[in-house]
C-alpha cells in the first residue's frame, strides 16, 4: 500500500464519521416506538397496544388521498388489515400458543403524535409458569424500531425493551430480576443517546471547538492533548450532572414540564451551541453552557424513560442504569471524535470543512427542528 495516500485517510475518516452522524439527522423525529401493556394472570390475557400511526401509514398505506394525514375515516377502512398485520407479528406462549385477538379500537395522542390503540384479549393453554413473548413489528422495516413492553405476570411485574437482537424474551410467575432490569436499561440508556440525535447534535457543537483556541478573531489548534481534554471533560461532566438532576426529578415524578416545551428547547439548545461557534459569545466557560442547557436535555431523556416505564420494584436502579447508559453513550462519541480532531486541528479540513461546515449544518438542521417543535409543522420526514 502507498504511504503517499496516508495523509488522506485521517481526514477521510473522520469526514465519514461527521457525514454518517449528520446524514440522517435533517428528517430525524422521535424514534420509532410501540407501546405493549400485557397483563397475563393465569390462562386470561388483556392488555393495549399503542402503535404509531406515522408507523402504520409506513407499512400499510393508510393515506389514501396523500395530502400527509390520516383521518379517522381512512383508519377504519383499514382496521381488519391493521389487526392483521400488528397480530402476525406478536405471538404468546404459556404452555403452547396464546390465542389473542383485538378487542376495539382506539386513538391516542404521544408526545410525537397519533397513536392507533388496539385493545387486547385472549387466552393461553395453560397456566405454567414460564410465558414467552415474541416480537416482530417493522423490524423488516425499521431495525431501529422498539417494542416497550409493560408486563403484568401472575400479579409480578416486568419491563422489557423488545429490538430485533431481542425479538423474543421469557418470563416466569413470582420472578423477576433487578439486575437483569439494570442491565436492560442500561443498554438502552447508550441506544438513546446514539438515537438521540438532537443530543448527539449538541454535544458535537460544544465538542468541535474543544482542540481549537479562538485568538485575535480567528482559530488555531490548542497545544497539547490534555488542554482539549480537560475542556471536554469540564464539558461533559458539566451536561451530566445537569441533565442527571433533571432526569431524576422528572422520572420520579416531582418536575413536569409539557413535552413541546422541552423539545422546542433541546433543538433551541443546538441552535444557541452552534451558532456560539460561528460567532464566540461565550468563551472558556462552555462548561457552563452544557450545564444550563444540560437541565433540560434532562427532561428529554427523562420522557425517554417515563415511556419505558419504571418498575416500581427496581425504580433507583432502573434510573441508575438508565443514567449509566447515557453516560457510557456519551463517552463513547468523546472517544471516538477527540483523537481524530485533535489530530486534524491545525488542518484547513478541520478548522473550515469539520468545525465551521459542521456547525453552519447543525445551526441548519436544529433550526429546521426548532419550527417543527415551536409552531407543530412539518417541513421534512415521514
Amino acid at each position: 500500500m502507498s504511504l503517499r495516500h496516508g495523509p488522506f485517510r485521517l481526514p477521510a475518516l473522520l469526514l465519514f464519521l461527521v457525514l454518517l452522524v449528520l446524514s440522517p439527522l435533517a428528517s430525524a423525529h422521535k424514534a420509532s416506538d410501540s407501546y405493549l401493556i400485557l397483563d397475563v394472570n393465569g390462562r386470561e390475557v388483556t392488555g393495549q397496544w399503542d402503535i404509531a400511526l406515522r408507523d402504520v401509514d409506513f407499512a400499510l398505506g393508510l393515506d389514501l388521498d396523500g395530502n400527509g394525514e390520516v383521518t379517522w375515516g381512512e383508519l377504519r377502512a383499514r382496521l381488519p388489515d391493521i389487526d392483521t398485520w400488528a397480530l402476525g407479528r406478536l405471538g404468546l406462549q404459556r404452555g403452547g400458543a396464546c390465542r389473542i385477538e383485538v378487542a376495539d379500537h382506539l386513538v391516542d395522542t404521544h408526545t410525537d403524535g397519533a397513536y392507533a390503540v388496539l385493545q387486547l384479549t385472549g387466552e393461553c393453554p395453560s397456566t405454567d409458569p414460564e410465558l414467552s413473548v415474541s416480537y416482530r413489528l417493522l423490524f423488516e422495516l425499521d431495525a431501529l424500531h422498539r417494542g416497550l413492553l409493560r408486563l403484568t405476570l401472575d400479579g409480578t411485574s416486568h419491563s422489557a425493551v423488545l429490538a430485533p437482537e431481542r425479538a423474543e424474551q421469557k418470563f416466569v410467575a413470582g420472578q423477576s430480576s433487578r439486575l437483569a432490569q439494570f442491565g436492560q436499561y442500561l443498554v438502552e440508556g447508550i441506544w438513546h443517546i446514539w438515537i438521540g440525535f438532537d443530543h448527539i447534535l449538541f454535544l458535537l457543537a460544544l465538542l468541535l471547538p474543544a482542540v481549537l483556541v479562538h485568538d485575535n478573531g480567528g482559530w488555531r489548534g490548542v497545544a497539547r492533548f490534555r488542554d482539549a481534554l480537560h475542556e471536554v471533560l469540564w464539558v461533559v461532566t458539566a451536561f451530566t450532572v445537569a441533565h442527571s438532576i433533571t432526569l431524576s426529578l422528572a422520572a420520579l415524578g416531582l418536575i413536569q414540564l409539557p413535552s413541546r416545551l422541552v423539545e422546542s428547547a433541546i433543538a433551541a439548545s443546538v441552535v444557541l451551541a452552534a451558532a456560539n461557534n460561528l460567532k464566540p459569545m461565550v468563551e472558556g466557560r462552555r462548561w457552563l453552557v452544557a450545564f444550563v442547557f444540560g437541565l433540560i436535555h434532562g427532561f428529554g431523556f427523562a420522557s425517554v424513560l417515563a415511556e419505558l416505564g419504571l418498575p416500581q420494584q427496581a425504580l433507583v436502579l432502573s434510573l441508575l442504569g438508565f443514567n449509566l447508559g447515557v453516560e457510557v453513550g456519551q463517552l463513547a462519541i468523546v472517544a471516538l471524535f477527540l483523537p481524530l480532531a485533535y489530530a486534524l486541528r491545525n488542518t484547513g479540513f478541520y478548522r473550515r470543512g469539520v468545525f465551521i461546515g459542521g456547525s453552519l449544518a447543525t445551526l441548519t438542521i436544529a433550526l429546521i427542528w426548532l419550527l417543527e417543535r415551536a409552531f407543530d409543522l412539518k417541513l421534512i420526514g415521514r
